[in-house]
């Protein structure tokens, strides 16, 4: 399994490059999670997010902590 962890501020687009290679990874036949976290709702804000991609079922449903 392929675990990644996006670090950026709110606005730099993190949060839709987590989505994209979601996308791209399941258009390749694989099973794909990704996720945002937020923190306060304001541009600059840091951001995380989280992509998992594998060839099983993922079954884990919890932030990336060592990717």
């Amino acid at each position: 399994m392929l675990e990644i962890r996006w670090h950026a501020r709110a606005g730099q687009g993190a949060i839709t490059a987590a989505k994209v290679y979601a996308e791209a990874a399941m258009e390749e036949g694989k099973f794909i999670q990704a996720m945002p976290e937020y923190g306060p709702e304001r541009s600059g804000a840091p951001i995380r997010a989280y992509n998992r991609i594998s060839t099983a079922p993922i079954r884990l449903h919890s932030q990336v902590t060592a990717p």
